[in-house]
């Protein structure tokens, strides 16, 4: 911000000494022009004094119109006269040749006037890059360390200016779901310490029953197989018990990944793909694979079209992790009330036989191996386009893997 300042500076000392040397120049310049032009003519003029008699005895009778700087010819006298003039002496006679500086500085000014406009134009645009752009983004500066810090309460400041507007809307919009997640998950730790501090508790009671059991069986306490198989009956009780509160706490566990919101409302295909397209056909060229998008005609669905669009990324991305690289490809189908989007990439890796658990919360495929990876990214696809009243499935044709999305059409 500084450095900016100093630049402004340093280019308005540049006009100024620039101004002033093209001036000095300018001046200097015209005032020698200007001495020797007059001088010549006036030496002309007295030539023609010397070499014609009329001229000599009435010099006002000399053609001036050829000179432009000499006004006026005649004998010396001691009048006063308001013009610069030179005196010359010729046969005992003095002549007065008067003369008058051309005006050469209007264009001078005119220049001088340009090059102010410019230099004021130059700095007016350097002060609004500084306010508009340099200021604004200097008091950004620190907002995404704040937020790397976890500063989530403090709302962002509004940002007027159209080339940061959007930006710092979509960076407040980030902060607040960064802060909602926060809470989500505080919550979620305080209702999983509650639910272990309950289960530990409840789990209690069965494990007593099962030691004591387990204790009277071995020291044989039971004297009768009647009674034997009452404490045998009593340990299998509490085994279920003890299951069925595993049970509990897996199925609570899977409810949190089972918590992906979306917010179902009615949006064109089109505008999906041209954001994967904006996205991917740079990538892909940089990465050397052919990116194809066939035609399609352009349907309302229904549904939410970012949780769409994270779906697509997702399945985009597996085909450049775990395809040749040779080519990807998006193609369209259509199925009664529904849209079929499928991602092929060439060079499939995946076991046949694995297909029916890849969709399985942390589950990866024996084509995994060095990949970086935690098995959900399909498991949440597959839940995403659940709660959308989709699907999504995969299948292998000869040497291309493909991922099929449903979306209902609106």
């Amino acid at each position: 911000m500084n450095k900016f300042r100093r630049l402004i500076f340093v280019v308005i000392i540049f006009e100024i000494l620039m101004i002033v040397s093209f001036n000095y120049y300018l001046f200097s310049k015209n005032n020698n022009n200007t001495d020797k032009e007059y001088k010549v003519q006036a030496e002309r003029v007295f030539n023609e004094i010397k070499t014609n008699p009329d001229y000599a005895d009435n010099p006002e009778s000399i053609n001036l119109s050829r000179y432009d700087q000499i006004v006026k010819v005649s004998i010396y006298s001691e009048e006063a006269c308001n013009n610069d003039y030179v005196v010359k002496k010729f046969n005992d006679k003095y002549y007065r040749i008067e003369y008058k500086q051309p005006n050469g500085l209007n264009g001078v000014w005119y220049i001088n006037i340009f090059i102010i406009i410019m230099g004021l134009s130059v700095i007016g645009i350097l002060i609004y890059i500084y306010m508009k752009i340099i200021k604004p983004f200097y008091n950004m500066s620190n907002m995404t360390y704040e937020l790397a810090k976890g500063n989530l309460t403090t709302p962002l400041k509004a940002e007027k200016s159209k080339f940061f507007g959007k930006f710092m809307w979509g960076m407040d919009m980030l902060r607040e779901n960064l802060e909602s997640n926060k809470q989500k998950e505080l919550k979620l730790q305080k209702e999983k310490k509650t639910l272990l501090l309950s289960l530990s508790h409840d789990i209690k009671t069965p494990l007593s029953a099962i030691d004591l059991y387990t204790k009277a069986l071995k020291e044989n306490l039971y004297d009768t197989e009647e009674k034997k198989e009452e404490a045998l009956e009593g340990i299998l009780a509490n085994v279920t018990s003890i299951k069925n509160y595993v049970n509990e706490i897996n199925k609570i566990s899977r409810e949190d990944f089972l918590n992906l919101e979306v917010v179902k409302q009615e949006f064109y295909l089109q505008d999906v793909i041209n954001d994967i397209e904006k996205y991917y056909k740079e990538k892909l060229s940089l990465l050397h694979t052919v990116f194809n998008i066939e035609e399609f005609n352009n349907v309302l669905l229904r549904g939410d079209s970012n949780r769409l669009i994270e779906v697509m990324q997702n399945l985009i991305e597996n085909a450049i992790k775990y395809g040749d690289g040779k080519t990807i490809t998006i193609a369209f189908a259509d199925e009664e009330d529904c849209k079929l989007i499928s991602v092929r990439n060439s060079g499939n890796t995946l076991d046949r036989d694995q297909l029916p658990n890849i969709f399985d919360s942390f589950y990866r495929g024996s084509n995994t191996d060095n990949i970086k990876g935690n098995g959900l990214g399909l498991y949440i696809c597959k839940n995403l386009m659940k709660n959308m009243g989709g699907d999504i499935f995969v299948e292998i044709e000869e040497n291309d893997y493909i991922a099929t999305v449903v979306v209902r059409k609106a």
